[in-house]
């Protein structure tokens, strides 16, 4: 165990972060944050860290970590950010992680010298049950008292120093959406670090919170398997006396002892699950014949860990907390009776989700002008620097055209992931979890798939992820197939162009109400509503099973912390940005090389230069003051008519390269297919292009409009109205654009969305039948939408 310690801790000093320690000639120590859901632990690891934060995935798995650098007065830790949890019986590959991480059981991860567990003040019973698991890892830790301000509004008052006696560690009270307590935990933190200064994992006394005949027959449960298997003792060193066995290399090793206990106690769980892998199916009748002697002489292994565990917090509270003022009748439980009524709760959440949209209408026009008016800047600039030719269109018709077009889109997707986590860190989101549970449960899955799919409106990469913490596979199927169909942000840029540019920005209901507004929330409900007959179909057909129970702790409600909102507008914004700088800069390099060639483009370039010359003339000629230098108007008629003529031939010219270039022959090729869709083909190719990432339709409908020398005067909305077809009749009208909408709110255009299934499945069925079905149901949508919509409009 020893060795391995090590190991890890060289690989760690490799890293960049150890190689500033290095320097400074200090010892990065690492520090594991852990805590139940909405305790504030984000927050606080946000406070302790600030913006230095990486993420990443533990090494050997898919599990993603997020660890902080954080500064004390005389040393650097990294402050590793575990998932919530209410407990540590690891029941999900993330929970058994965040377990491994904590007994040290992980390969490859540097020892946790300290543990941090946030409790909430308000629920300081309830949060005691992971506080007595945690005091079994033997671990020195340290209790973060949030929320600290929230329980003395609520008339409720803690003997802190009591409780830290009666706990045998230390406590601090902390308020991390107030900065409160952070400098003290801070020194706390280094206190602890001091008394470890080698950095060699310190072990204090574990706690033994349940029966003793337990503790007993788990250390039976160990001889067996030693017995049983040709097995080494744990990495984490604890050998429960079976040292002469100790670590052979090549050959797997026993978990650490509080392991051990959750494999007794979880009957199915992951710890159960891991030592099979491992050990092989020979633990598996040692540990049924110690399962049975537990509940012989102790009875139901999972009444008897809640009633014990219960018990001792009951124990180490007593004549800690006291109550005074009306504590009950609290904004909270106020708040909550409204917020989470059957009727007006859905009322308001739904008028929640409308103000949001029509705020990103309101709110983002302002800064979308002056990116709009910079990406005009620049190809004027472009234009005036360099004559017509292949690489002034690269630039103007390619990558300004193909990029400026997708990042214009930039405020309002920073509005949307805004107002999401201003209502996720208040504890709205787990109301609405909370709402929805009832429906979702008609439909075979429960509240827990609620927030995987509420990420997914951010992003469906997140969101899949984010199915781990339901531990049933077949609801965590259920909701990976469905999550996609939530409109994440990358549909964002496709709805608010078609619906700019053909959705009248008209009023209804006397002008309460935005007509563009509610075109834009009928577009996100598109999806959630095909998610709930989707969801229900696969649980009554490939994932037939019961629906497993949700429960979900509601927290106080609080003022969002504008550092943790701004912090995560920050990284999805640069995420869209980087984005719009790899992807779609790469998508509009290739779309402009399709649309540009094969052809002759000298007679396009001459006409270029000569209508460059005529504007130039003009324009001289109209902007003088000086009416003797004016020309006559017969002069400026005559260079407006030839100015005419030239741009006539130019559009005719460019419309009949981009037509025979190999995007014009594969679009004219797939035309049959999106026809009855009202599509043309330019759209078609838009839809094709796009697969890789919905985005890179604004991109490609850019650079075809640009190449085709369509009229842009008002961008790319502008020459989507102005396009026609062969016979003069418009390209778009509103159904056209409603059947685009559908069709990209329904289909599986993301490529990292179905990558990142495949390795959430470890299957390649999974995102093959996410992309086919979805392809189709977005496919029949749009079918619908168009043939129903052209006969009403």
């Amino acid at each position: 165990m020893a060795t391995a310690s090590e190991d890890s801790r060289s690989s760690e000093s490799a890293g960049p972060g150890q190689e500033d320690g290095s320097k400074l000639g200090d010892r990065i120590a690492r520090v594991a944050l852990v805590g139940n859901p909405n305790t504030g632990k984000s927050t606080l690891f946000n406070a302790l860290a600030g913006l230095h934060v990486r993420t990443g995935n533990y090494a050997g798995v898919t599990i993603e970590k997020k660890v902080g650098r954080c500064t004390l007065q005389s040393r650097k830790i990294d402050l590793v950010d575990l998932p919530g949890t209410y407990s540590l019986a690891p029941r999900s590959p993330d929970e058994l992680v965040a377990v491994e991480v904590l007994t040290d059981d992980l390969v490859n991860e540097p020892p946790v010298e300290v543990v941090v567990c946030v409790v909430n003040s308000v629920q300081l019973q309830r949060n005691l049950f992971l506080v007595s698991q945690l005091l079994e890892l033997g671990k020195p830790t340290i209790i973060a008292l949030n929320m600290i301000d929230a329980a003395s509004a609520r008339g409720i008052t803690i003997d802190v120093e009591r409780l830290s006696k009666q706990l045998g560690v230390e406590v601090i009270p902390t308020s991390a959406s107030k900065r409160r307590g952070i400098t003290e935990l801070k020194q706390a933190i280094e206190r602890h670090l001091s008394d470890s200064p080698t950095g060699q994992t310190a072990h204090i006394h574990r706690e033994q919170t349940l029966p003793k005949n337990f503790y007993k027959i788990c250390d039976e449960l160990r001889e067996g398997l030693l017995q049983h298997s040709c097995i080494s003792v744990s990495a984490s060193g604890e050998s429960g006396g079976q040292s002469g066995n100790s670590t052979r290399p090549g050959m797997p090793s026993l978990p650490d002892d509080y392991l051990i206990q959750r494999m007794l106690l979880d009957r199915g769980g992951e710890s159960e699950r891991r030592s099979i892998r491992e050990l092989g199916g020979g633990v598996l009748p040692v540990l049924s014949a110690a399962r049975q002697k537990v509940a012989d002489e102790i009875g139901d292994p999972t009444d008897m860990e809640c009633n014990a565990r219960y018990a001792w917090a009951r124990e180490k509270l007593n004549g800690v907390l006291g109550q005074s003022g009306q504590g009950s009748s609290s904004a909270t439980d106020w708040l909550d009776a409204v917020l989470t009524n059957r009727l007006a709760g859905m009322f308001l959440f739904a008028a929640v989700m409308f103000l949001i949209f029509q705020s990103i209408y309101v709110l983002a026009s302002w800064p979308m002008d002056i990116i709009d008016g910079c990406s005009g800047w620049v190809t004027d600039l472009v234009t005036s620097w360099m004559a017509p030719g292949i690489l002034r269109s690269l630039i103007t018709d390619g990558v300004i055209a193909g990029v400026g077009g997708v990042l214009i889109f930039l405020p309002q997707i920073a509005l949307l992931f805004f107002f999401l986590a201003v209502l996720e860190d208040c504890g709205y989101m787990a109301r609405a979890a909370f709402l929805v549970d009832r429906v979702m449960a008609m439909f075979g899955l429960s509240g827990k798939s609620f927030l995987p799919m509420m990420s997914s409106f951010a992003c469906a990469v997140p969101g899949v992820m984010a199915t781990r913490v339901i531990e049933n596979r077949r609801d965590r199927l259920a909701t990976i197939m469905v999550a996609p169909l939530m409109s994440c942000s990358a549909r964002l840029p496709v709805y608010l162009l078609l619906i700019g540019a053909f959705i009248p920005a008209t009023g209804v209901l006397g002008g309460w109400l935005s007509l563009p507004a509610l075109v834009l929330m009928a577009m996100y409900l598109v999806g959630v509503v095909t998610a709930i007959p989707v969801a229900w179909i696969l649980k009554k057909t490939i994932l037939r099973g019961e629906v497993a129970p949700f429960v979900l702790e509601l927290p106080e409600y609080k003022i969002p912390s504008m550092r943790v909102v701004f912090s995560r507008v920050w990284e999805a914004s640069k995420a869209f940005v980087i984005r719009a700088g790899t992807l779609i800069f790469a998508a509009s390099i290739l779309i402009w090389f399709a649309g540009y060639w094969p052809g002759d483009h000298s007679r396009q370039y001459a006409l270029e230069t000569q209508q460059e010359s005529l504007e130039a003339r003009l324009e001289a000629a109209t902007g003088d003051d000086d009416q003797d230098a004016v020309e006559d108007v017969a002069a400026i008629n005559a260079m407006t008519t030839e100015l005419e003529s030239v741009q006539s031939e130019l559009q005719i010219v460019s419309a009949g390269l981009l037509e025979g270039s190999s995007l014009g022959r594969v679009g004219h090729a797939i035309e049959p297919v999106v026809r009855p869709l009202g599509w043309d083909w330019k759209i078609g190719v838009g839809a094709l292009a796009s697969f890789p990432a919905r985005e890179v339709i604004i991109a490609t409908l850019g650079t075809i409009y640009s190449l085709g020398g369509d009229p842009d005067e008002e961008g790319l909305a502008g020459a989507m109205r102005a396009s026609t077809h062969p016979d003069g009749s418009p390209v778009y009208s509103i159904p056209v654009a409603l059947s685009v909408m559908v069709f990209f709110a329904l289909c599986a255009q993301c490529v990292s969305t179905l990558l990142v299934i495949r390795r959430e499945t470890n299957s390649w069925f999974w995102p093959i039948f996410s992309f086919t079905y979805m392809t189709v149901l977005a496919y029949v949508g749009a079918l619908v939408t168009y043939q129903v919509g052209s006969r009403l409009f």
